[in-house]
């Protein structure tokens, strides 16, 4: 029998590449972001994606694929394929949800912690001989005890809340209800959740319905003791207020693996040193891009098998 045909975008490691090819028979879709410098007969071929990355999903790209049939999703955000015109079209979408959740979590409560003892500072300090030459590092700040906000109680979330829980923090979020969650206290408003914690992490989906929801409202509400954390989607936040309201203090801080125009990130950014900065990075351990790949193609091959999909989107 003949491979089914697969197209894959960007790049993958040789634990994922190697297994798809010997199921697959696969094309990259070109560099240029032009299906069409695909030859039509290699177009027609194709009945799946193989998607990653964070580039735009759409029509003008769906459409060149007459008869694709799935769209399997390296990633647990979805937020830059059009699923509503993929729905349209008959075309099913899957993701990778759970598998990154704990390292969403670890890297968004390390960023906290690096941020709140000034941890890379502290290393440089080290590593300049100011420790040496200029004595101790200037005192930081105490994380046990205060309050945290987290906006969005999903599955990474309600894993970031249990972690914060073993430094004794108190518990606030924001989400469309409330959640079972005894001892936690609950917000229907992201304004009133920042104005009543001392750290506003940001864990909601990426879309259209989330796009600035950490509004310059929100942003000033966390005050000028208070720090961001951002491990969502940088579409989540508005920054341009984020940004001003760092250069003039109002907030203390902002630790964030997620941008606008990643990764051509806003070199303001870079000039700031009450900020700290990741590559989008909160998935990138070993073990979890091996889990992806795998739940990705693990879809594919339900698809191709007319199975049940494992974590259908649509």
């Amino acid at each position: 029998m003949s491979k089914q045909h697969v197209l894959t975008f960007e790049t993958y490691d040789a634990w994922d590449q190697e297994p798809m090819q010997q199921s697959y028979t696969l094309h990259q879709f070109p560099a240029s972001g032009k299906p069409d410098d695909l030859d039509e007969r290699t177009r027609e071929q194709i009945r799946a994606f193989a998607f990653k990355g964070h580039s735009a999903l759409g029509a003008d790209i769906i459409d060149a694929f007459p008869n694709l049939e799935i769209i399997a999703n390296y990633g647990v955000g979805y937020d830059t394929i059009d699923v509503a015109y993929a729905t349209s079209k008959g075309i099913k979408v899957t993701n990778t949800p759970d598998v990154l959740t704990d390292d969403v979590a670890d890297l968004a409560v390390g960023m906290l912690l690096a941020l709140n003892r000034g941890m890379v500072g502290a290393e440089t300090w080290v590593r300049s001989g100011h420790w040496a030459g200029h004595g101790a590092y200037p005192l930081q700040r105490t994380l046990s005890g205060v309050s945290v906000g987290i906006a969005g109680l999903g599955r990474i979330g309600q894993a970031i809340a249990n972690r914060l829980q073993g430094f004794n923090t108190n518990i606030h979020y924001y989400a469309r209800s409330e959640k079972d969650t005894p001892g936690w206290v609950y917000h229907n408003d992201l304004v009133a959740l920042a104005r009543a914690t001392d750290v506003l992490i940001v864990a909601v989906s990426g879309g259209p319905d989330t796009a600035k929801i950490i509004s310059k409202e929100v942003i000033h509400a966390i005050g000028s003791d208070g720090l961001l954390v951002n491990c969502a989607r940088g579409s989540t936040v508005d920054e341009e207020a984020l940004i001003k309201a760092l250069e003039t203090k109002a907030i203390r801080g902002m630790a964030s693996d997620v941008f606008n125009n990643e990764p051509n990130i806003d070199p303001r950014f870079l000039a700031l040193d009450n900020v700290l900065l990741q590559p989008h990075q909160s998935s990138g351990t070993i073990e979890t891009r091996k889990a992806m790949g795998q739940l990705q193609r693990d879809n594919l091959a339900a698809h191709f098998a007319d199975q049940p999909l494992l974590t259908p989107v649509n």
